[in-house]
C-alpha cells in the first residue's frame, strides 16, 4: 500500500511540474507578443510622426515661391532624410503588411519631395495629384498599423 501513495506522490508532481512549466511558457508567449506590440507601436508612431514632419516642410517649402532651387532642393532632401532611418526600422520590426504600406507611403512621399525640390507649387496638378497619391497611401498604411496593433479589436474589448 505504501507504493500506492508514493506513485500518487509522483504522479502528483508531475502533474503540478508540468502544468507549472505551461503555464510559465504560456505567460512567456505572452509577455512576448505584448513587448514586440509594444515595440511596433513606438516604432509606429514614429515612423508617422516622421513622415509627417517631412511632409509639413514640404507644404511649407511649396507655398514658398521665393525660396531659390537650391536651397528649396537643400530643405527637401535634409527633411526627408530622417525618414530613411526609420524605413529600415520598419523593415526589420512591423508585419510584413505594415512594411509593405510604409515603403508605398515612403515613396510617394519621397514622390512629393522631389516635386517640392524642383519648385512645384500647389496649384499645379502634378502637386495635387502627388498629395492625393501619398495621402491615400498614408491611409492605407495608418489602417494596417491599426490591424497589426489590434487597435479596432482592444477598442471592441471595452
Amino acid at each position: 500500500m505504501q507504493w500506492v501513495t508514493l506513485a500518487s506522490a509522483v504522479v502528483g508532481a508531475v502533474i503540478a511540474t508540468a502544468s507549472a512549466a505551461l503555464l510559465d511558457r504560456s505567460r512567456w508567449k505572452r509577455d512576448q507578443h505584448d513587448q514586440l506590440v509594444g515595440v511596433r507601436r513606438m516604432l509606429y508612431g514614429d515612423y508617422i510622426k516622421c513622415l509627417s514632419q517631412a511632409r509639413n516642410t514640404f507644404r511649407s517649402l511649396a507655398r514658398n515661391v521665393s525660396a531659390e532651387a537650391p536651397d528649396r532642393e537643400r530643405i527637401a532632401r535634409d527633411s526627408f532624410a530622417p525618414c530613411y532611418d526609420m524605413r529600415y526600422q520598419m523593415s526589420i520590426t512591423a508585419s510584413k503588411e505594415v512594411f509593405e504600406a510604409s515603403e508605398v507611403a515612403f515613396r510617394r512621399l519621397r514622390d512629393m519631395r522631389d516635386l517640392t525640390a524642383a519648385g512645384t507649387v500647389p496649384s499645379d496638378d502634378t502637386y495635387a495629384e502627388g498629395r492625393v497619391a501619398y495621402e491615400d497611401a498614408l491611409g492605407r498604411l495608418r489602417s494596417a498599423m491599426r490591424q497589426d496593433l489590434g487597435a479596432d479589436r482592444a477598442s471592441l474589448a471595452d
